[in-house]
């Protein structure tokens, strides 16, 4: 029976090869409501650091969450005097709202984004995107809660989010230590299609982000950033607080109910070694091993309980005999769902009845071994009874798993013939949250060819038609290659018009 996951829609991880040095690399969005102050200094300056210092083109958006103030007027004349840098408005406010929508419709292969405070060194960007450039990662995070992260900030603001990060710890098993850091990166490849999984559109949109990446296996890298508190920021902590642990509750009731389709956000991961054919190993064994230890600790405490009940009103090779029924059906259900991840109820009755023929075998070494005992010793003690039990039950355990692998659970391979496991979610399954109308939007221009109409326009927010295809694969059908061809900015690569 197989037990590795679907292969999924994303193509293997790879290092981005260099190639047109006019399409953008890195497309850094920041959203923005009412920022009509820190806009301009904000952009000039990470206009100046990417600039110096990145290697490859790039791009910034500016995403305007429904401004009421100047913010649109800043952002156009932004957009009109630098060539790197767009703008984008949207009538709906929603801080996921806004990264949806521009990560949908950008062309660039690394997206990410940054609060307009630059709270955030931007020090820390190059060693963002790099992992993601390389093809090492799938996502990448700033964190504030590194032991190596440097941090000004007032009391409550450390405690709130410690404490936000404990609680997604404890609830969604979440191990990345910053959700709300806004300084977060992600591969195109991968945002097609964890995107449309994602419900929320304000604040709790990185972290349900980052917890269905994490539950599916993919690869979330962790950079240490140096930050300083805004004093000034607009943010509301209740009501953010608020909407956070709402998101926490219907994440962790769809991730129990098992309604979140994750597989299909599973990867053949390029050079990882549990995709490796080695002879003579057996895939899932760890595992497997791991999980038949665990119910059998179980199955043990549970039949020495029923044995000790059973032993009040009847003999020991009686009580023995209906304890180890019990527990040995007990035993087999449980294996076959968690050990050997059958799913379903095809087949059920066969493996109880293959289970029962192991049980026997049990059945005959721990009675072979109380009949030992009475033999020696005319009134053995309970406790003696109990020891005698336990080693033999060590010796029935191995045999029982060897024929549960070999025999009740056999690895079918791809014939089909076996049990029937979790079927994968094929590309066509209608995905979990995409009842918002976030598809991507219509191409942008590249920079040096956009124009920028005066004043700012304003554009109206309308749904798209969505049309769902595999990474890779273009709207008709065909197939593409899933790379950019992209090479680092040099001087005499420059557009002539570029002002740098």
């Amino acid at each position: 029976m197989r037990t590795d996951s679907s292969p999924g829609t994303l193509p293997a991880r790879e290092h981005l090869p260099a190639g047109d040095a006019g399409a953008p690399v890195l497309d850094v969005v920041i959203p923005v409501y009412n920022e009509e102050k820190d806009l301009q200094p904000c952009v000039r300056r990470l206009h100046e650091h990417l600039t110096r210092t990145f290697p490859y083109a790039f791009r910034i958006t500016i995403a305007d969450n429904a401004s009421t103030d100047t913010t649109p007027q800043v952002a156009a004349l932004l957009a009109a005097e630098l060539a790197e840098v767009t703008a984008f408005r949207l009538e709906h406010k929603g801080r996921g709202r806004a990264l949806r929508t521009v990560w949908s419709a950008s062309e660039a292969p690394i997206l990410a984004y940054m609060d307009v405070d630059l709270s955030t060194d931007l020090n820390a960007l190059l060693p963002l995107v790099a992992p993601l450039i390389s093809g090492h990662s799938d996502l990448a995070i700033g964190s504030r809660l590194a032991r190596t992260s440097r941090v000004v900030r007032g009391p409550k603001r450390e405690f709130i989010s410690r404490a936000y990060n404990l609680i997604l710890r404890g609830s969604l098993q979440a191990r990345f230590s910053d959700a709300q850091c806004g300084f977060k990166a992600i591969r195109r490849d991968v945002a097609q299609v964890l995107l449309p999984l994602v419900e929320d559109t304000g604040w709790f949109f990185d972290t349900e982000m980052l917890v269905l990446a994490e539950r599916a296996g993919l690869r979330i890298h962790e950079v240490p950033v140096d930050w300083v508190d805004d004093p000034d920021s607009t943010v509301h902590i209740v009501r953010t607080a608020t909407d956070d642990l709402k998101g926490v509750w219907r994440v962790g009731k769809a991730l129990a109910t098992g309604s979140l389709p994750l597989d299909r956000l599973a990867r053949p991961f390029g050079d990882d070694p549990r995709d490796r054919e080695l002879p003579d190993v057996p895939k899932g064994l760890a595992r497997q091993l791991v999980g038949f230890c665990v119910v059998g600790v179980l199955s043990t405490l549970f039949y020495l309980l029923l044995y000790s009940l059973f032993r009040q009103f009847s003999g020991s090779q009686v009580a023995n005999a209906l304890a180890l029924l019990v527990s040995a059906i007990a035993n087999t259900a449980a294996n076959r769902r968690l050990t050997f991840g059958v799913r379903g109820r095809g087949g059920a009755v066969r493996h109880q009845a293959q289970g029962l023929a192991v049980f026997g075998i049990g059945l005959a070494l721990t009675s072979g071994s109380l009949a030992a005992l009475e033999a020696a010793t005319d009134r053995p003690a309970h406790s003696t009874e109990l020891a005698v039990l336990i080693a033999a039950n060590l010796a029935a355990t191995v045999l029982r798993f060897l024929l549960f692998r070999a025999w009740v659970f056999p690895d079918r391979g791809e014939s089909g013939t076996g049990s029937t496991v979790a079927a994968a979610h094929a590309p066509s399954t209608p995905a979990y949250g995409t009842t918002a109308p976030y598809a991507p939007l219509p191409q942008r221009p590249a920079p040096h060819q956009q124009q920028y109409p005066q004043p700012y326009r304003q554009q109206p927010y309308q749904p798209y038609p969505t049309t769902q295809v595999r990474a890779g694969e273009a709207a008709d059908g065909s197939w593409r290659e899933g790379t950019m061809r992209l090479q680092p900015v040099r001087p005499h690569d420059t557009d002539p018009g570029d002002p740098r």
